[in-house]
């Protein structure tokens, strides 16, 4: 979970996760106003 307008400054999903900006929460996290998340399915 990133916040969006983080996720713009810093380009891509993948400089994000470099950057130590994107986050792991669990199921009852409850998704704040400008939340980006991307869901992973097994």
């Amino acid at each position: 979970i990133i916040r969006w307008d983080k996720l713009v400054e810093a380009g891509s999903w993948n400089q994000a996760k470099q950057n130590g900006l994107v986050r792991t929460e669990g199921k009852d996290y409850i998704f704040q106003d400008g939340d980006t998340a991307i869901f992973k399915f097994n």
